[in-house]
């Protein structure tokens, strides 16, 4: 829940959470868009229990969104991707912590591309980055903007595991794009937005919960190397 009266920046609310067992902390870190007087910004809090939460606040300034924490630290320090603006288009960053409240380091990952791209807009993170034996794979959002709005879809990418800021695959084609109708009509159309998802016992299938034109909740079904091969096929 907002808690606006001891964190004033979550005033008009609190959304998109992204999820992560830290298995050093033994607790799951939220990272989650804490809306503000001066728009998203990202915030951070951990939990054992999902009863009591220790809140750290924002720690990346508005306008930034689209955030989650690695699981493991990067040569010492904690890694989050997020999602700053800068208009007219928005890319991925990474930032570096060494106490998860100071954050330096911020490195362009990936950017928006130009052009009649499906992903040509805006990009940012869908649900935290999966640890895979290639690297991190990263399902993102791209949108496209056109007369007749925008199209949120979703495509893949592949960030080196020892230097995650390290772009080394990325797809060309959407991997997932509204397709029904529930997908394409609701309060904001033509919208496929997820932000978490379950691995199963085998640490291969994958459930992918996401938000389906900002109206109801879906739920697709795959396995990461079933992902990572058809990455493999249709990268740049």
């Amino acid at each position: 829940m907002p808690d606006p009266k001891n964190f004033p920046e979550e005033l008009w609310g609190i959304e998109d959470p992204r999820i992560t067992f830290v298995p050093e902390l033994k607790k799951y870190a939220i990272v989650y868009t804490a809306y503000t007087r001066d728009g998203p910004g990202v915030a951070l809090a951990l939990t054992e229990d999902f009863h009591t939460f220790e809140r750290f606040g924002v720690i990346m300034p508005p306008e930034n969104k689209d955030a989650a924490l690695l699981p493991i630290r990067i040569n010492g320090t904690w890694a989050l991707i997020h999602r700053p603006v800068s208009a007219p288009r928005a890319h991925m960053w990474m930032s570096y912590s060494p106490d998860l409240k100071h954050w330096g380091g911020h490195t362009l990952i990936m950017e928006a591309r130009k052009g009649a791209w499906w992903d040509a807009n805006k990009i940012g993170l869908s649900p935290p980055p999966i640890q895979t034996p290639q690297g991190w794979l990263v399902i993102y959002h791209g949108v496209k903007q056109s007369c007749a709005g925008c199209i949120y879809r979703l495509g893949l990418a592949l960030f080196d595991l020892n230097k995650p800021e390290l772009l080394l695959k990325r797809s060309n084609e959407w991997v997932f794009a509204p397709e029904e109708v529930y997908e394409q009509r609701g309060d904001v159309g033509y919208v496929v937005f997820p932000c978490g998802y379950t691995i199963g016992h085998d640490s291969d299938a994958i459930n992918l919960y996401y938000g389906a034109a900002d109206t109801s909740i879906g739920l697709a079904t795959s396995s990461i190397h079933t992902m990572l091969e058809w990455l493999e096929q249709h990268s740049t």
